[in-house]
């Protein structure tokens, strides 16, 4: 891959809440490219990246991903499973073009999933969240129940539907919704 389409690949925008200036690179996506689009709700942060093309990952992307994906507690970073940005770039396909797609939590460090489970009976103790495999979602301009009907007929692992706190979750594991 020459040094430009890896740059086109590796494409992000990051806009801080505190008026950071913003870093723009162009992501365009091919025929047989992944895009997503994502904002993250605690940070301010947005990204608009090809994660997948040529056939295969692009690991600047999905850098830039886990990044953004990040316990935003601590600022911990882990890799986030990459099946789980195709699923999720397909559920986001499924509701129309170029979704704008709210994170509401990725990766979770254990310290901040002890947290979260001490404060509420609605946060597993082994949370898919710690190993980068799971991921809350909305997004704007569909209604949730649209977002939570994509990622069932997805089939693809686990789909929790939270309408009470807005969000959708969504993992690689076995295939079980609630």
């Amino acid at each position: 891959m020459n040094q430009r389409r890896s740059f086109l690949k590796s494409s992000v925008v990051i806009a801080s809440a505190m008026g950071v200036p913003a870093l723009a690179r162009a992501a365009v996506a091919q025929p047989n490219e992944r895009i997503l689009r994502l904002y993250n709700t605690h940070t301010g942060e947005t990204l608009k990246s090809v994660f997948w093309a040529e056939g295969q990952f692009v690991p600047d992307a999905l850098a830039d991903i886990n990044h953004l994906l990040r316990d935003h507690r601590n600022n911990k970073i882990a890799p986030m499973d990459p099946q789980l940005l195709v699923l999720l770039e397909r559920i986001s396909g499924k509701l129309g073009k170029d979704n704008l797609v709210h994170i509401i939590s990725g990766y979770r460090s254990p310290e901040s999933n002890r947290l979260l489970a001490e404060r509420s009976n609605g946060v597993a103790k082994h949370s898919m969240h710690l190993e980068g495999k799971a991921i809350d979602v909305r997004m704007p301009g569909r209604a949730l129940a649209s977002v939570h009907k994509a990622a069932l007929s997805a089939r693809s692992g686990g789909v929790g539907y939270y309408p009470s706190s807005q969000f959708v979750h969504l993992d690689t594991g076995r295939l079980r919704n609630w």
